[in-house]
């Protein structure tokens, strides 16, 4: 006889007065920014946009990378990216820096590109679907074989 075995329900503790759910969040984040697909990313970047991506690198290492993106973990991209920053990049020139903001599946992205406009830099922005839909669309990247593909 095999054992059934019963899903464990958790109840859901009340959430403190003036905390949003993660989805609210997420969703206030969106609503702040332009979202791009990865072909208006692409487009961006070819007229001089930095792609910035903040994937972990044993997360770029397992997916694969986009040749030529500046990478910039989210634990300290605000601090690479503010102008007024001691800890800047030699590109956070300005206010005005373009900045494109990549993860996995556009969730974090959206949430760091939000970061990034509240400190100053208004076109701000990130990649619907993330690298996951930046390779479904065909556009070049390397596996994480370190094979170029698309």
């Amino acid at each position: 006889m095999t054992a059934v075995l019963e899903p464990v329900t958790r109840p859901v503790p009340t959430r403190p007065a003036g905390a949003v759910s993660i989805d609210q969040l997420l969703a206030d984040a969106r609503s702040r920014i332009e979202r791009v697909t990865p072909l208006q990313a692409a487009a961006r970047i070819a007229a001089g946009a930095l792609l910035v991506d903040i994937r972990p690198a044993a997360q770029r290492c397992r997916e694969g990378w986009v040749a030529g993106a500046t990478v910039v973990e989210r634990n300290v991209l605000e601090w690479r990216f503010d102008p007024a920053s001691d800890a800047r990049l030699p590109e956070a020139t300005g206010y005005d820096v373009d900045v494109v903001v990549l993860c996995s599946e556009g969730y974090t992205s959206s949430l760091a590109a939000d970061a990034l406009r509240a400190i100053g830099l208004r076109t701000a922005t990130d990649v619907v679907g993330g690298f996951h839909a930046w390779v479904a669309a065909g556009l070049p990247h390397v596996t994480g074989h370190g094979q170029q593909a698309g």
